[in-house]
């Protein structure tokens, strides 16, 4: 994966983590009676509070874990990079300083 698409994954995963911790904080602020509805395709399903609790606290469980294995990635990519532009510069430094060698001679 390279470097643009990591970061574009990364800010989905961060809206949706932001989504998602939203909806816990509205769920939070309900009364244990309150009916609360799961949208599954056209269609709203009853579901229990507790349950819809706990499956908000498992997806933001799971966007984190993306999150940080998604940041450990980027950071290896990006050192990556560091360093092959760092071996690049190292070539051209070699190849200007032959060319002007040549240029004495």
């Amino acid at each position: 994966m390279n470097i643009a698409k990591s970061h574009q994954v990364r800010k989905k995963y961060t809206i949706q983590l932001g989504e998602n911790e939203l909806v816990l904080k509205e769920l939070d602020l309900l009364n244990e009676d309150a009916n609360v509805y799961k949208l599954i395709g056209p269609v709203l399903v009853k579901q229990d509070l507790a349950e819809a609790n706990a499956n908000v606290r498992k997806r933001i469980e799971y966007i984190s874990a993306e999150l940080k294995r998604l940041d450990s990635s980027l950071q290896d990519l990006e050192e990556k990079q560091h360093s092959k532009r760092e071996a690049i510069l190292k070539v051209q430094q070699r190849i200007q300083s032959l060319q002007a060698g040549k240029a004495k001679a």
